[in-house]
């Protein structure tokens, strides 16, 4: 008992699996040197005293089962089977099975599905390849039982982060990461290029997948999957671990940027100011686990123009132009928030594309809106009034009015934003109900 109790603490296995294994390769063992051909054996083993009974076990089945096997071994003997229906079909298997006549020949109240134990006497002792088996037996058991409880364990943690140490370096370049009770695999595409990984680094890592191959469990991580963001942020606020405060959505650029979109289900707690927290100590706590990312909170409203204005923070929009056509959208701001809202490769307003689900037109309020620069519901850039997609923006230059986008050059449009707006005027201002104007004074709020 002390030794299978060692084994169950070292392994991290329940004391049914041990005593299971070792009944297996007692069985193997005496099947090895004393069993007969037809015989199914089973051990029932005693841990205390290490004394055991064997047993051959058999299951009643119908006798007509037994005719047919003994009919077949006549006329086909070793032959295969080839119809899939005969493949299907229940047959006799003389080693586990017991016709129903010869079972009430044994004992006359036996009945269909009964099982049979004839007690076997025991083996002085066992030979030498005999107990080389059941060694091997234990052995293998042992390692299938711990392997599927790791599988079991981690196969319930996927989709949430884990703490590891980074243990080596693969020649694919992937790293070795080791989780305590097992090791898993940190693969190049899950990788974050602005990290540097060396052994003994301690980091979370998020579960990516688990899946059982035939060396055992494969447990995938990953330190770019947007999903790590959500579960640091469940695991770092308190208000989103509750249920208070409900992340919306998340949209990210591995190691660079993150925009999380939140909301507060109590209306007397701030949802921004609770991921903040004070002087910023539970965001820079999040920031410092994903190496500097930068993160932007942004507050979540059903107004989707309220949605997409909060998404380009930190650029103020000051018109927001909606299209339910194809969820597009035209944002102005302001000539000194165009680049901001642009961000450094388009990278604010791609990220607050994805986050919203809508395309989003940044134009400015001044001369034209010739020089906006968009990003579709992908989030993939685009310039110019073509709609066609940017594919050159030089990384050490920020995007500016002044710049020429992908090649597609500044084009000059007879229709402005302002013309636009005093458009809306007129048209709010013509609309009458009984020689009255509808919409008279207060249509600036109202065209807002």
């Amino acid at each position: 008992m002390g030794a299978i109790e060692q084994i169950c603490l070292e392994k991290n296995l329940a004391k049914e699996k041990v005593l299971e294994a070792i009944e297996q390769a007692l069985a193997a063992a005496y099947r090895k040197d004393f069993g007969e051909k037809n015989q199914n054996i089973k051990v029932e083993f005693n841990p205390v005293n290490g004394a055991m009974k064997i047993f051959d076990i058999k299951t009643v089945v119908e006798d007509s089962l037994w005719e047919e096997f003994q009919k077949e071994m006549e006329e086909r003997k070793s032959e295969e089977i080839a119809s899939e229906e005969e493949k299907e079909k229940k047959r006799f298997n003389p080693r586990t099975d017991i016709a129903l006549a010869e079972a009430r020949k044994i004992k006359k109240s036996m009945k269909l599905g009964d099982e049979i134990k004839t007690e076997l006497s025991l083996p002085e002792d066992f030979g030498r390849v005999a107990a080389q088996t059941a060694k091997q037996v234990i052995i293998q058991r042992l390692r299938e039982a711990e392997r599927q409880n790791i599988f079991d364990t981690f196969k319930n943690q996927e989709g949430k982060v884990i703490n590891g140490v980074i243990q080596r370096r693969e020649s694919n370049d992937s790293f070795v990461v080791d989780l305590n009770s097992t090791t898993a695999i940190l693969p190049p595409s899950e990788q974050v290029r602005e990290e540097k990984y060396y052994p003994g680094q301690k980091l979370r890592f998020y579960i990516a997948a688990v899946n059982m191959t035939p060396r055992g469990p494969e447990i995938i991580t990953s330190r770019r999957h947007s999903e790590i963001v959500k579960e640091l942020f469940r695991l770092e606020i308190p208000e989103i671990n509750s249920g208070v405060v409900e992340i919306k959505g998340i949209a990210r650029e591995a190691g660079l940027r993150s925009k999380v979109a939140v909301v507060s289900n109590d209306e007397n707690i701030d949802p921004i100011g609770s991921c903040i927290g004070q002087k910023g100590v539970r965001i820079q706590t999040i920031i410092n686990e994903l190496s500097g990312e930068k993160i932007d909170i942004i507050e979540y409203s059903e107004d989707q123009a309220k949605f997409i204005s909060n998404a380009l923070a930190p650029a103020k929009a000051t018109l927001v132009i909606l299209n339910e056509d194809g969820k597009k959208s035209v944002v102005s701001v302001k000539e000194n928030q165009f680049s901001l809202a642009i961000g450094r490769d388009g990278q604010n307003v791609r990220l607050a594309a994805r986050l919203t689900g809508w395309a989003i037109e940044v134009v400015k309020d001044s001369e034209t809106t010739g020089e906006g620069v968009s990003a579709n519901n992908e989030g993939e850039i685009q310039g110019g009034e073509t709609g066609e997609p940017i594919t050159e923006i030089k990384a050490d230059e920020p995007a500016s009015p002044d710049a020429s986008l992908g090649g597609i050059e500044k084009e000059e449009t007879t229709e402005t934003v302002s013309e636009l707006v005093e458009e809306l005027k007129e048209e709010m201002s013509s609309e009458t109900v009984g020689g009255e104007v509808v919409a008279g004074a207060g249509e600036e709020e109202q065209i807002k």
